[in-house]
């Protein structure tokens, strides 16, 4: 049986003071005495510095933490969350992280101070969302500077928890039992597999869709290749496609993809070879005969004659290759404006997700803005003109 501890605001506390202290948390795990932890928190935050110290009380801890958040995890208590072997979020709660508050008074130089210490403070739980979601830097402290509401969803899928809490269906599925085997391996194997197990049966359609179209032009450039490295050879009982040149022992086929080998029989190309094949395979190659008497026939015009071909066959040549050309420009295009579209739809998608879990909202009402002066090291932005605006100097904005 786990024990439980529950850092709940009440009327008079948060996390620093009454039962949501470090000293108060440090009295609790002595006596869970090593055993299994189960900490439940529904807080809007409080002291960074209390918060700080309780995380190093769970990860210290020799027995095994798992935190839960059971409404809300605001502020300093997001940082406490982080503190569990595993993260656990009722679908019904948020998580919320900013960056660090103070309040200030006096001149430029003890402003500057405060600026300063903020900065520290704030890396400091940076590095903590770090270590837990696995998320770089910049990510990071761009939520923090966004003041980051999230959903349980949103949470899971940036690594900030483990596992979603769902009371609706308590039937023991395939998922319930992955996860009863899983829930001891390292937290990032666990994100990837809730991950599979919550998003299996909602595939955004757009991304299919994308995947699929995106699909389709790839193996139509595959294709396209295809064709431009095989070679054709135009014969009288039609076109034998091969891989190379046309020589004996070369295989043949009818088809462009290569799949449906040539019949056997012996066929004859444009300038005169004959080409043996048997069973898809060519067995000889016959040069072309050429007419001795056409040297010893000096009565008629050859030479008009052969020009004329020549230019017909040259004519026919150029179509064929602009044709082609029209052919690679025609799908090169198409390529082209799909994979730009994926490209768009992907950082639409990508900046869409940035929005849906950006806020500015602060809880006018909340019981932090209530009880924020009776904190023993109080955080919040300055009041005074005077104090925003040396802060607004001494950060260079």
């Amino acid at each position: 049986m786990s024990y439980k501890i529950y850092l709940y605001d009440t009327e008079t506390d948060c996390i620093g003071s009454g039962s949501l202290s470090s000293a108060y948390i440090q009295t609790q795990l002595e006596a869970a005495a090593g055993g299994d932890v189960e900490v439940h928190i529904s807080s809007v935050g409080g002291s960074a510095f209390d918060a700080i110290a309780i995380y190093d009380l769970l990860k210290k801890y020799p027995g095994r933490v798992t935190t839960y958040i059971d409404a809300l995890a605001a502020s300093a208590a997001s940082v406490v969350a982080m503190g569990g072997q595993q993260v656990v979020m009722s679908k019904y709660a948020l998580l919320m992280i900013h960056k660090p508050m103070v309040g200030s008074g006096g001149n430029a130089d003890e402003l500057l101070k405060d600026v300063q210490m903020l900065n520290v403070v704030q890396s400091r739980l940076a590095q903590i969302y770090m270590d837990k979601s696995g998320l770089d830097g910049v990510t990071v402290n761009s939520l923090i500077n966004s003041v980051t509401w999230m959903t349980a969803d949103q949470a899971l899928d940036l690594g900030f928890i483990d596992r979603i809490e769902d009371y609706a269906d308590t039937t023991i599925t395939n998922s319930a039992l992955i996860q009863k085997y899983t829930s001891t391996a390292p937290a990032v194997y666990q994100r990837c597999i809730n991950k599979i197990l919550n998003n299996k049966n909602n595939m955004n359609i757009e991304n299919k869709e994308l995947i699929e179209k995106t699909t389709s032009v790839l193996d139509k450039i595959m294709n396209f290749f295809k064709k431009v490295v095989n070679k054709q050879t135009i014969t009288d009982k039609g076109t034998l496609h091969h891989a190379g040149d046309m020589d004996t022992g070369t295989e043949v086929y009818e088809d462009e993809d290569m799949t449906t080998p040539a019949p056997t029989d012996t066929y004859t190309t444009a300038e005169g070879k004959k080409i043996a094949v048997q069973k898809g395979q060519v067995k000889q190659v016959t040069p072309a005969q050429t007419d001795a008497e056409d040297d010893d026939d000096d009565d008629v015009p050859t030479d008009k004659f052969s020009t004329s071909k020549k230019a017909t066959e040259i004519q026919n040549r150029l179509q064929q290759l602009k044709a082609r050309l029209h052919a690679q420009n025609t799908l090169l295009t198409e390529a082209r404006t799909a994979l730009e579209e994926a490209g768009s739809r992907l950082q639409k998608t990508r900046i869409e997700v940035k929005n849906e879990i950006k806020s500015t909202f602060i809880p006018e009402g909340s019981k932090r803005s209530n009880k924020a002066k009776t904190e023993a090291s109080p955080f919040f932005a300055p009041q005074s003109e005077i104090a925003k605006n040396a802060v607004k100097r001494a950060v260079g904005k």
